[in-house]
């Protein structure tokens, strides 16, 4: 009986020590989301998109070269 108690208490050790360890893994491998952008508008064809990605011009911000170059010639 003694024996029986005694592996009762060692699986419930180990077992409450696993769920610790992957609740912990688990917290760890979640990606965090990226940072927000701000959006700005094509001063040519109205398309958003993020300002990172702008060509800036004389009249605005442009999804391309080729949107800058047919606004400003």
């Amino acid at each position: 009986m003694k024996f029986l108690l005694l592996l009762v208490v060692v699986v419930a050790a180990v077992w409450l020590w696993r769920s610790g360890r992957l609740a912990d893994a688990a917290s760890k491998q979640k990606p965090s989301p990226p940072p927000p952008q701000d959006m700005v508008r094509c001063a040519h064809c109205g398309v958003h998109f993020p300002q990172a990605d702008a060509f800036a011009g004389r009249n605005g911000l442009y999804c391309c070269v080729e949107h800058r170059q047919r606004a400003e010639s």
